[in-house]
């Protein structure tokens, strides 16, 4: 029994240890604060850590546009991803998914990070969609409007008859063409 005891003890002591350290485990503000330190020394192997796996491609992205700029050193794209310009809000936690709010302390600019659980910890959600939603809800920000405009104009699109849009892009070609031989017979 007593050595039951003493497992059960290092068992708990172990997982407590492993539970506190690494950052991503019950903290996602740390998480997020060390994904941009990450980001910020162009430390990309760091920030893929920090990052969920549907991330991957978005950070490929960024590391190739690093490798490709001439001054990779100096270069100051990476400067937005700088820590110390942002304030950090608190993280508002719902199930597996995290909502924290960064504002960029120059322009006063707030915009809204997701953090997912993944694999037992929390992981910044830095992928293609993520990104969008945060470009969509700046979007609504900025003007209410603009996405209604947009979502009708999608809506136009999506009733379209493809196969009547063929015929009219074809009849538009004859037109232009009809047109062409008229000018080409008024200037001879």
């Amino acid at each position: 029994m007593k050595k039951l005891s003493v497992a059960l003890a290092i068992l708990t002591v172990s997982f407590l240890i492993a539970s506190c350290s690494g950052g991503s485990g019950g903290d996602p503000k740390a998480t997020l604060v060390a994904f941009f330190e990450a980001l910020g020394k162009k430390d990309m192997e760091g920030a893929r850590k920090l990052a969920t796996a549907d991330s991957k491609s978005m950070i490929d992205m960024i590391e190739m546009g690093m490798k490709m700029s001439n001054d990779n050193k100096d270069s100051k794209e990476m400067e937005k991803f700088d820590k110390t310009k942002m304030e950090f809000g608190e993280a508002k936690i719902d199930g597996d998914k995290a909502t924290i709010p960064i504002k960029e302390k120059k322009s006063g600019e707030m915009t809204n990070f997701t953090l997912k659980k993944e694999a037992g910890g929390w992981k910044v959600a830095f992928d293609k969609a993520s990104m969008m939603q945060m470009g969509m809800d700046k979007m609504k920000e900025k003007d209410p409007g603009a996405m209604d405009s947009l979502n009708s104009h999608l809506d136009e699109i999506k009733k379209l008859n493809v196969d009547s849009l063929k015929d009219l892009m074809n009849n538009g070609m004859k037109s232009l063409d009809s047109l062409k031989d008229l000018m080409k017979e008024k200037n001879n």
